[in-house]
């Protein structure tokens, strides 16, 4: 069984990864999320995933930061919903998209919800 970690190379950084995904990526939304996501085959399987919550929702760092620690937790012990199934690299962004500021336990079902949205897709 694979530890509930987020560890650095989990996270996506790369600049040319998050284009191309933006890009050449699907996308949907499951409130309060909007995600975007980007599967190559041809790739080891791994998963790397971006956290996002919009200035433009919350101007307030301090209502961002709970949002997206709300977010990762979330991302973190679920993740295996995604990644014990794919056969592919993905690459996964997670824009948080409402005015609200949304319970850990909803935060969780939406995540819940997109993961299982994805792994059907693959």
């Amino acid at each position: 069984m694979q530890p509930h970690t987020l560890s650095h190379e989990e996270r996506l950084r790369s600049l040319g990864a998050i284009r191309r995904m933006f890009e050449k990526g699907e996308s949907g939304f499951t409130f309060p999320f909007r995600y975007v996501w980007y599967a190559e085959s041809d790739q080891i399987a791994s998963t790397r995933v971006l956290f996002s919550v919009p200035k433009k929702f919350h101007k307030r760092a301090n209502k961002r930061n709970l949002l997206r620690r709300r977010t990762k937790e979330a991302y973190r012990l679920q993740k295996q919903l995604l990644v014990s199934d794919s056969p592919a690299h993905i690459d996964m962004a997670l824009i948080y998209s409402s005015k609200e500021v949304l319970s850990q336990k909803s935060i969780a079902h939406a995540v819940r919800k997109i993961l299982e949205q994805i792994s059907e897709k693959l």
